[in-house]
């Protein structure tokens, strides 16, 4: 059967009583997720929003699941949020109840149970494709959290695009121990295998160990998880029978993307995408990959660069401009925040999405990094911290890198690495870099750090280096 609405268990294929999702230390059949799910939706479905405490669990699944099939709006709360940042989500989403598993602290909402065997038959109708689905909540790296608002139609769309760049369908077995929280983990590794017919393994944590046990044939990880698999050479060769490997919600460092064809047989799979627009670029499954590179838009996702001014920027593969994308993968606004809706716009209904990119002549993308933090303007020049941080990496000496601008009287901005390693020099690195880019955009300073900040998808966090 295939799949016409957002309704996640309208495309089962073959056997419902066959294992569907493995989680922890539960399985679940198709008929399992229905019955249950549906239970779930008898006891929500006059809410409008609920919380759900977004645990790597089978109850999640069923929380998520159940509030889709009841048309109800679901608002995952980070496992490790913390006080402050759970009482925003609270107040700010405006949910009405917990639902689920909770640690105690559910800001005085009701609790609504879920049961992993009870079951309902009840038939829901499909709520309408615009009818929002998510609020996910962004990191909040400019000032508190905003709720994304993500329609059903939305991640409808972002799935089946996937889908049809990845070749991925019902015979595939996704594998992946991600957080369900955010686009990559719940939408993309959770809803995608219910969405296409897929078998789900969720490891709990993204081990190397528990990757290579899975026997998967589509797998997903950040650069974090990858850069752990290549150094565990024996689980890494025993993702060799694997179709695809996925990286995405950070730059792949080229080093990790090297060893891991070189270990598993085949070059990993990247894409690139953010809360606000599901993702929008992706190497394909039939073509180029290219290490440090996205690819190409999704089916229904059209891109541009502008420069500052709003003008073109050429697709030479070198200038750099600010990324805007539209499409049918896109969110509806900010929860509450009109104002921060209307910045995000441009006039012509392009979302502006804070990154910069260059673009080659075949409309393959190289994501440099956020406006805000990687492109450092020194000098007069223009300057992407991500390929300073490649080459950095490219020192024996280096484990992990973060480049970023600095104010300065002189230069405007001064290039600025801190690196993570053993018997670092300040010299020999910043020559090192000169070497291989151009000299002006050496670091004029190095700072040894014992670790780098990050969230819990392993993404770099600059703001805490500035």
């Amino acid at each position: 059967m295939l799949l016409t609405s957002l309704n996640p268990l309208a495309v089962a294929r073959g056997d419902d009583d066959s294992e569907a999702i493995r989680i922890g230390e539960a399985t679940l059949s198709r008929s399992d997720i229905l019955g249950a799910a549906t239970s779930v939706a008898e006891r929500v479905s006059r809410a409008d929003r609920v919380a759900v405490l977004a645990t790597p669990t089978a109850k999640t699944v069923l929380a998520v699941v159940g509030c889709l099939i009841a048309g109800v709006v679901v608002v995952p709360v980070p496992p490790d949020s913390g006080r402050a940042e759970r009482e925003h989500i609270l107040r700010d989403s405006g949910a009405q109840a917990w639902l689920g598993d909770t640690d105690e602290d559910t800001g005085g909402l009701p609790v609504v149970p879920v049961r992993l065997h009870a079951r309902s038959w009840h038939s829901y109708p499909e709520p309408p494709s615009h009818s929002t689905a998510f609020i996910l909540y962004t990191s909040g790296t400019t000032g508190p959290p905003k709720g994304v608002l993500l329609s059903r139609g939305a991640v409808a769309a972002g799935i089946d695009a996937l889908a049809e760049a990845w070749n991925w369908t019902f015979r595939d077995t996704v594998v992946h121990g991600l957080p369900l929280f955010h686009v990559h983990g719940l939408v993309l590794g959770m809803l995608g295998p219910l969405r296409t017919g897929s078998r789900l393994v969720h490891t709990g944590k993204p081990t190397p160990e528990a990757y290579a046990a899975a026997g998967g044939t589509l797998y997903f990880g950040v650069p974090t998880v990858w850069s752990r698999v290549v150094q565990d050479e024996d689980s890494a060769r025993a993702l060799s029978g694997a179709r695809l490997l996925v990286s995405g919600s950070a730059p792949l460092p080229v080093s990790v993307f090297e060893r891991l064809r070189e270990l598993t047989g085949q070059a990993p799979i990247e894409r690139y995408g953010m809360s606000e627009t599901m993702l929008t670029l992706s190497t394909r499954f039939d073509g180029e990959r290219r290490p440090g590179w996205v690819g190409l838009p999704v089916r229904g996702v059209e891109t541009r660069l502008r420069d500052d001014s709003g003008a073109d920027v050429p697709h030479d593969g070198e200038s750099i401009g600010n990324l805007q994308v539209r499409g049918a993968t896109l969110f509806d606004g900010y929860l509450n925040r009109p104002d921060a809706t209307a910045d995000s716009w441009t006039d012509d209904d392009w979302f502006v999405t804070g990154d910069v990119a260059v673009v080659d002549e075949e409309g393959f993308h190289r994501i440099v990094g956020r406006a805000s933090t990687d492109l450092i303007k020194s000098g007069g020049f223009r300057i992407g911290a991500g390929e300073v941080e490649e080459a950095l990496l490219g020192h024996p000496s280096v484990r992990e890198a973060a480049v970023v601008g600095l104010p300065d009287a002189d230069l405007g901005q001064r290039v600025v690495a801190f690196v993570v390693g053993e018997e670092v020099s300040e010299q020999v690195l910043t020559e090192h870099v000169a070497t291989e880019l151009s000299v002006h955009k050496r670091p004029r300073e190095i700072r040894v750090v014992e670790s780098l900040p990050r969230n819990a998808m392993g993404k770099l966090q600059k703001k805490n280096l500035m």
